[in-house]
């Protein structure tokens, strides 16, 4: 029976219209990079992720399980403290699944640092004000990064 590192919940913040969860993983900050940066590693415990390249302005999809292709770019790399992800999540545009939605679009942040012999991984995800239901959003989007994250915990902590 391994134990995996207890992390507390995201937390939505209504003023900025983001949601932030901040968790501690027992794995070096390369492997954390590797699951957060590489489509291969991201599928295995997010949606199904396949990017044309690496680095700034790549673009590609996340799949879900009974859910639509979302739309996926790029929007910062720095490998292997920060990358940041564009993509679509209002349903109710009926956006077309190729291309991001620059209006109604969000952007999550994936920030690492080494802490306490593993690491700190922070996401920010923000600018939900510009989707059709922001406080629906908003909580959807909390409770998935709960799930997501603590899914890439045991996957990562596993393998350390």
């Amino acid at each position: 029976m391994v134990s995996m590192t207890h992390n507390d919940a995201s937390v939505v913040d209504e003023e900025t219209f983001s949601v932030r969860r901040s968790i501690q993983i027992a794995a070096s900050v390369d492997k954390v990079w590797r699951a957060v940066a590489e489509p291969e590693h991201v599928s295995r415990w997010f949606g199904r992720t396949v990017l044309d390249g690496v680095g700034v302005g790549a673009t590609g999809t996340m799949t879900f399980p009974d859910y639509d292709v979302i739309p996926l770019r790029v929007e910062e790399y720095d490998e292997p403290r920060r990358i940041t992800y564009r993509w679509n999540n209002d349903d109710a545009l009926g956006t077309l699944p190729d291309s991001i939605d620059e209006a109604t679009s969000t952007v999550f942040t994936f920030t690492l640092e080494e802490s306490d012999g593993g690491t700190r991984l922070t996401v920010v995800e923000s600018g939900f004000e510009r989707t059709s239901d922001p406080r629906g959003n908003l909580e959807s989007h909390r409770t998935g990064w709960d799930l997501e994250l603590d899914k890439m915990v045991v996957l990562v902590e596993g393998e350390a």
